[in-house]
């Protein structure tokens, strides 16, 4: 399975939800949600929040959103020397 998500370009996605806490408005925590996720629409993450929205008493304030494609081009580095072994 995880191997399909790699193939169909999901990324793993990390948001930091800043969201007020219910019984005192003027402070803010912090939620931090992490899922495999498709950019730059994010579905998963857009039904979490409209999920968060509808269900649950804390109104967001702001969401920060970092993502990593899990199959990116391998780092090609020379070698400094060329040995041979009999």
């Amino acid at each position: 399975m995880h191997l399909l998500k790699q193939l169909n370009d999901l990324r793993l996605t990390t948001a930091e939800i800043l969201y007020h806490m219910p019984d005192h408005p003027g402070l803010l925590q912090t939620f931090v949600w992490q899922d495999y996720d498709r950019a730059p629409e994010y579905p998963e993450l857009r039904r979490f929040l409209d999920f968060w929205q509808r269900e649950l008493d804390g109104p967001l304030h702001s969401v920060k959103v970092a993502g990593q494609k899990l199959i990116v081009p391998g780092e090609t580095r020379f070698a400094e020397a060329y040995l041979t072994l009999h």
